[in-house]
């Protein structure tokens, strides 16, 4: 490698991390408030945990698929609205992005209105663990509208690389949401509505905070509101679901996956031990989505001000470093596997149960820290249709029938299951490499400038 290469490699890497690491804090801290309060549930006892965590992971992180999703196309057009630097467009498409949300929202609540008996007849979950997830449920309502505001608030100062201002809000949000849960939880003695309680506080402070840096910071993006949020609100609106579409196949991959683990014998055992798993992986997740964040950003950026070369080795700087810290992560969660599974439940059956999936944690771990890198150029780049269709096809046609399969056929339990779901992800990332090592970043930036073009005729330019 010669010097003037090592160079250009060394800058995009601090580039890199300048905003990966303002976002895992982010990331994390947003992620935490879920897991601080399955952790605070966890020591009342089994059937709380396993009822909690069947909506944190199913009905939560169903509303969540749609939410990220349509935050996700803001995320595609003001990055590279800031690379082309049309900045007064942004407030728009966040605007656009808060009408869609909220519509969302709306739609979603009957969900959480009626929990329980989804859990029961539909999903075929324990009586008693679906009973005490509805209850759960509907004191978590306003969270789901907490969300359709905070996507779309988090992707537009992420793309002007406001960074550091929201990892400060997030993870101050973090520690008053443990103050909270302890308060409610531990000593006043609450249970899962207080928990549910302290959740809707924290996102609602969350919420809050990044409403008001907005409205009385200095943005040349944001000049209040606009009737141009509703121009052409169709166009808008189809590049959204698309993104949708997207996020809730990949979300809602391991999703299906804990309801299936809800159909095996001991059913508060085998979710409370797959749920830790779950949340252990989320770590890694939400790690990766930095990474996911930080390279969606200087794609986009870098195609939209055309700089097709610069954003072909953020790429390739961006995955090799997500690989390093993958292996680090996994070699980590197998050397603690007796540890870690305490953190969530003080029931010996469960930390056993959680201890003996340590391995294939570990795989889904790795692959789950590579794959949110590849979906983040895939955001950059505006490419979320093609992808959608490669996640139907490994999730969904090779991967869970795989899985029922593994768990069920042949009678491997929990261990099945999630092997099953680890081939989705190893097929899921040899397709998204492949694609990527054969795109033609010069002809992606052509079509930035396209996008740009069209966007700017639709918002009134």
């Amino acid at each position: 490698m010669s010097t003037t290469q090592f160079h250009r490699y060394w800058t995009q890497l601090k580039r890199m991390w300048e905003l990966a690491g303002p976002a895992m804090v982010i990331e994390v801290s947003q992620f935490s408030i879920a897991l601080v309060t399955s952790a605070f549930v966890g020591h009342i006892g089994p059937l709380e945990l396993a009822a909690v965590s069947i909506v944190l992971n199913v009905l939560e992180e169903f509303a969540l698929g749609f939410m990220l999703g349509i935050g996700s196309a803001t995320e595609t057009l003001s990055g590279q609205a800031v690379g082309a630097e049309k900045l007064h467009l942004l407030g728009i498409y966040m605007q656009r992005s808060w009408l869609l949300s909220m519509a969302t929202a709306l739609l979603l609540a009957p969900f959480y209105a009626l929990a329980a008996p989804i859990f029961h007849k539909l999903l075929r979950q324990d009586a008693k663990i679906s009973e005490l997830a509805g209850r759960f449920s509907m004191w978590m309502l306003p969270q789901l509208f907490f969300f359709a505001m905070n996507f779309p608030l988090q992707k537009f100062l992420q793309a002007q690389s406001r960074v550091w201002v929201l990892a400060a809000i997030s993870s101050s949000v973090l520690l008053i949401h443990v103050v909270l849960s302890w308060g409610f939880v531990s000593r006043l003695g609450f249970g899962v509505v207080g928990a549910a309680v302290a959740g809707d506080v924290s996102w609602f402070l969350l919420v809050v905070a990044q409403a008001g840096y907005v409205a009385f910071g200095s943005f040349e993006s944001w000049n209040g509101f606009s009737v141009q949020a509703f121009s052409s609100f169709p166009g808008f609106a189809r590049l959204s679901l698309a993104s949708a579409v997207l996020s809730c196949l990949e979300i809602w991959y391991p999703t299906v996956v804990i309801v299936m683990v809800g159909w095996l014998k001991n059913p508060e055992i085998a979710v409370g031990a797959a749920s830790i798993c779950l949340n252990i992986q989320y770590w890694s997740w939400i790690i990766a989505a930095g990474f996911n964040t930080a390279v969606s950003i200087r794609v986009s950026n870098e195609l939209g001000a055309g700089n097709h070369e610069a954003a072909k080795l953020s790429v390739v700087v961006t995955i090799v470093t997500a690989t390093v810290l993958g292996l680090t992560f996994s070699a980590v969660v197998v050397a603690a596997k007796n540890q870690v599974p305490k953190l969530f439940s003080s029931d010996p059956q469960v930390i056993h149960e959680a201890a003996n999936l340590a391995y294939f944690s570990a795989a889904a771990i790795f692959l789950d820290i590579i794959i949110p890198v590849l979906h983040g150029v895939a955001v950059g780049a505006g490419w979320q249709v093609q992808v959608a269709v490669v996640n139907v096809v490994c999730y969904y046609v090779v991967g869970l029938p795989l899985t029922a399969v593994l768990g069920f056929g042949f009678e491997l339990g929990v261990k099945g299951i999630w092997s099953g779901m680890v081939a989705g992800y190893v097929l899921q990332m040899a397709f998204l490499l492949f694609v990527i090592y054969r795109t033609n970043w010069e002809k992606e930036a052509s079509k930035s400038e396209e996008r740009m073009k069209n966007w700017g005729e639709i918002s009134g330019e």
